[in-house]
C-alpha cells in the first residue's frame, strides 16, 4: 500500500459519511422526539443541552482516540492497565448486551411491528418475545461470518432512513401537527441541564470511544501514516458527521414538540415517530418507516454484536467467538424483553453513573501534554468524578440518598443540575498532578542532599 500525506477532500467526505452512519443508530431516533414532546415551548433551550452531549462528545471522544492513535483500552491505561481492562469492558457490556444491541431489537419492534399489532396485543409480551427471537437469531447468523453484505446494506439503509426522516421533517415543516405545548417536568425548571443528562442516552460518547479505532483505520488504509495527519483528518471527519447528527437531533426535536396536541402524550418516542409518520403520510408512512427502522436496527445490532464478540474474544481467547456470540444475542434477546420505555428506564441511572468517567478520560486526554502525562491525574479526576456520579445514580434510581444528597447539594457547585461531579473532578485532578510531579521530582533526585 502506497502512502501519501493527507486525506482529499473526497476521501475525507466518505469517511465522515461512515462516520455518520456509525453514530445514527435507529435508537438514537427516538430520543429527540420524546425531548421534543416533553420540553415543549423549551425545546431549542433543552436541544442545546441534548446537542453537548450527544453530538459534542461523540466529536471530541473521537478526536480522543485519533490523538491517541489507538484503542479505548490504549486511552484507558494511561489511568493504569487494569483500570484499562475494567472500564473498557464495562463500556463494552453498556454498548452492547446491557443497552445498545437490546435496544436496537426493542426500537425495531416499536416501530416496525407494534403498529400494526390489534391494539389487545400490545399489552400482550408474546409478540416481543417471537420477535426477539428472529431478531437476534438473524443477527446471529449475520455475526458468524461478517461480510462487506452488512456494510452495503448499511450504506443503502442509512440514506434510506434520512430520506423517510426527512419527508416526515419536511412535511412537519411545511403542515405541523400542532403548536408547541407547554414544558412539562424537569423540561419546564430547567431545559438546558434535562436535555444534556438525556444527551447520555445516544450513548455515542461511548460509541465515539468503542469506534473510534474503526475511523482510524480507515484513515490508514487510505494511505496516511503521520499521526498528525491521522489526527487532521479524523477531526475533519467527524465535523462532518455530527453536523448531520446535529441537522437530525434538531428536525426530529421540532417534530416531537408540534406532536403532542395532534397524538396526545406518548410512552415513547418511538411511538412519537410512528404516530407522526402515520398523521403526516397515512398508513404508507408507517410501512415505510418501519421497514427502513426495522433495518437499520439489524445492521446496528449485528455491528454492535461482532464489535463486542470481537473484544470479549481477545480478553478470552480460549472461548471461541461463536460462542461469545451466541451468548451476546440471547442475553441481549431476554433483556430487550422489558420492552423499550423500560429499558430507558433502566438505561439512564447506569449511564449517569459511567458518563462522567468517559466525560473525564476525554477530556484530560487534551491536557495529556500540559501535566506531563502523569498518571495521578487521570487517578484523582475520575475518582472525584466517580464518587459523586455514583450517588447520582443511585439517586435517579429512587434509592434513599437525601442526607448525602442535601450535602452535596450545599457544597458541589451545579450538583442540583447534574453535572455536580465536574469541581471534584478537577480537584482530584489538581491533587493527583501535586503528587505526580512530587513522585517524578524524587525519582529524578532521590537524595538530593547528596553533591
Amino acid at each position: 500500500m502506497s502512502t501519501k500525506k493527507a486525506l482529499s477532500m473526497k476521501e475525507t467526505l466518505t469517511i465522515g459519511l461512515m462516520m455518520f452512519a456509525l453514530f445514527l443508530g435507529a435508537g438514537n431516533m427516538i430520543f429527540p422526539p420524546a425531548l421534543g414532546q416533553t420540553a415543549g415551548t423549551n425545546v431549542w433551550t433543552a436541544i442545546i443541552g441534548f446537542l453537548i452531549t450527544g453530538v459534542g462528545l461523540p466529536l471530541v471522544g473521537v478526536i480522543a482516540i485519533g490523538l491517541t492513535g489507538g484503542t479505548l483500552r490504549d486511552l484507558a491505561s494511561r489511568v493504569h492497565p487494569g483500570f484499562a481492562i475494567i472500564f473498557s469492558t464495562l463500556m463494552y457490556l453498556a454498548i452492547g448486551p446491557f443497552f445498545g444491541i437490546p435496544r436496537t431489537g426493542t426500537v425495531a419492534f416499536e416501530i416496525g411491528v407494534t403498529p400494526f399489532l390489534p391494539e389487545s396485543m400490545n399489552s400482550n409480551g408474546l409478540p416481543l418475545f417471537i420477535y426477539t427471537i428472529i431478531f437476534f437469531g438473524i443477527t446471529f447468523w449475520f455475526a458468524l461470518n461478517p461480510t462487506k453484505l452488512v456494510d452495503r446494506i448499511g450504506k443503502i439503509l442509512t440514506p434510506i432512513l434520512i430520506i423517510v426522516i426527512g419527508l416526515i421533517v419536511f412535511k412537519g415543516i411545511v403542515n405541523p401537527m400542532g403548536s408547541f405545548s407547554a414544558p412539562k417536568g424537569d423540561y419546564a425548571e430547567s431545559p438546558f441541564f434535562t436535555g444534556f443528562l438525556n444527551g447520555y442516552l445516544t450513548m455515542d460518547a461511548i460509541a465515539a470511544l468503542v469506534f473510534g479505532i474503526v475511523v482510524i483505520n480507515a484513515v490508514k488504509s487510505r494511505g496516511v501514516t503521520d499521526k498528525k495527519e491521522i489526527a487532521k483528518a479524523t477531526t475533519k471527519a467527524g465535523i462532518i458527521a455530527v453536523s448531520g447528527l446535529a441537522l437530525v437531533y434538531l428536525s426530529l426535536a421540532y417534530i416531537g414538540a408540534t406532536s403532542r396536541g395532534a397524538l396526545g402524550e406518548m410512552a415513547n418516542g418511538g411511538a412519537i415517530l410512528t404516530g407522526s409518520a402515520d398523521l403526516l403520510f397515512g398508513q404508507f408512512g408507517i410501512v415505510l418507516l418501519a421497514v427502513a427502522i426495522t433495518f437499520a436496527c439489524l445492521t446496528t445490532s449485528i455491528g454492535l454484536v461482532t464489535a463486542c464478540g470481537e473484544y470479549f474474544k481477545s480478553l478470552m481467547p480460549k472461548v471461541s467467538y461463536n460462542l461469545i456470540i451466541a451468548i451476546l444475542c440471547v442475553f441481549s434477546g431476554a433483556i430487550a424483553n422489558v420492552g423499550l420505555t423500560q429499558l430507558i428506564n433502566l438505561t439512564l441511572p447506569v449511564l449517569i453513573g459511567i458518563y462522567p468517567l468517559a466525560i473525564a478520560l476525554i477530556g484530560y486526554s487534551y491536557l495529556h501534554r500540559q501535566f506531563g502525562g502523569h498518571r495521578e491525574v487521570y487517578m484523582g479526576g475520575l475518582l472525584g468524578a466517580g464518587l459523586v456520579s455514583i450517588f447520582d445514580a443511585l439517586k435517579q434510581l429512587n434509592v434513599d440518598i437525601s442526607a448525602v444528597a442535601d450535602v452535596m447539594s450545599t457544597i458541589l457547585p451545579l450538583y442540583d443540575q447534574g453535572i455536580g461531579w465536574i469541581v471534584p473532578s478537577l480537584v482530584g485532578a489538581i491533587i493527583g498532578y501535586i503528587i505526580g510531579r512530587t513522585r517524578s521530582q524524587m525519582t529524578e533526585n532521590p537524595n538530593p542532599n547528596q553533591a
